[in-house]
């Protein structure tokens, strides 16, 4: 399967009721081939946006929660426990004014939260909203994050439970991907752990390493990472800054539910029939654990 992916033709979508501005370019049929299925490339605009420059991004990260912003090392082994990964004993601001020599990796979350970055990611989503629309419907919970990496720097192994559009701005990055409806590489227990835990400790084994598409992404380009496929990334040799938009739908929530139902059974000894044998289990599954969730909810809210 490994392989670099050629962009077709792109051609603009025409969304009535939107913005003016366009801010992605795209094959309307490779869209609709391989959303959801496997990455394939866009084009964007923001390689010069203003927004995207490092003194707007630091003064971006001195105006977000601490909580949403997560930094370390970024000397990193592809297989690593995201517990044992080394701070770069910076602050987060430092790390940006820094972040061509300070060997780091960092990520700012929800940056939604800015007016100017919502007005981004809503664009972007109103342009591809009309085709995911056919395929997965029910666009929601949509949420911004911003990756600045240093030259060299290495993304480990793991993988993502929401649609996702990363989108490079500056600098290059080299993404491996692996096939995420492969069980031999992501198997019923990889996914129930990493929804019933919400683990992204993940083990790349060596036996599958070759089993992936090598995707370069050059600033202007971008790529779609379809949910819970696996991939490390491995930088550039220039600072990296990155765009994610991303967004959720509800079978997403019913797949989560799933898992989480059978990653609770496991713990009992039993094996779970896994997910997709049995719609009408499935469903049961997913409406156990909403219910399940609720109660909890409301036994937290009586102890307040």
């Amino acid at each position: 399967m490994s392989a670099t992916l050629e962009r077709s033709a792109p051609q603009s979508p025409i969304v009535p009721g939107t913005s003016n501005r366009e801010f992605l370019t795209y094959d309307r049929a490779d869209f609709l081939k391989n959303y959801s299925q496997r990455p394939f490339l866009i084009q964007h605009a923001f390689s010069d946006h203003p927004l995207f420059q490092l003194p707007r991004l630091m003064e971006l990260a001195r105006s977000l929660n601490e909580k949403h912003i997560e930094y370390n090392g970024g000397d990193l082994p592809v297989n690593q426990d995201p517990a044992l990964t080394p701070r770069n004993g910076l602050s987060p601001e430092a790390t940006i004014q820094r972040i061509e020599e300070c060997q780091s990796w960092l990520v700012l979350k929800y940056v939604e939260n800015d007016p100017e970055y919502r007005a981004l990611l809503d664009s972007c989503l109103n342009q591809i909203r009309p085709l995911t629309e056919q395929l997965t419907p029910g666009m929601m919970k949509p949420h911004a994050f911003i990756f600045i990496t240093s030259p060299g720097s290495v993304t480990p192994y793991h993988m993502d439970p929401e649609h996702n559009f990363l989108l490079q701005v500056r600098g290059s990055k080299t993404v491996h991907m692996f096939d995420g409806r492969d069980r031999s590489i992501v198997s019923e227990r990889d996914l129930e752990q990493f929804y019933g835990t919400r683990s992204r400790h993940m083990i790349l084994a060596d036996e599958n390493r070759d089993k992936k598409w090598v995707i370069h992404l050059e600033s202007g380009k971008g790529l779609h990472f379809p949910v819970t496929y696996p991939h490390w990334v491995q930088n550039g040799l220039e600072v990296s800054v990155s765009f994610s938009i991303t967004f959720r739908t509800p079978d997403l929530d019913q797949r989560r539910g799933v898992y989480s139902f059978n990653a609770g059974v496991r713990k009992y000894g039993m094996t779970p029939v896994p997910r997709g044998v049995c719609s009408i289990r499935d469903g049961f599954k997913y409406q156990t654990t909403r219910l399940y969730q609720k109660i909890q909810g409301l036994f937290k809210q009586a102890d307040k």
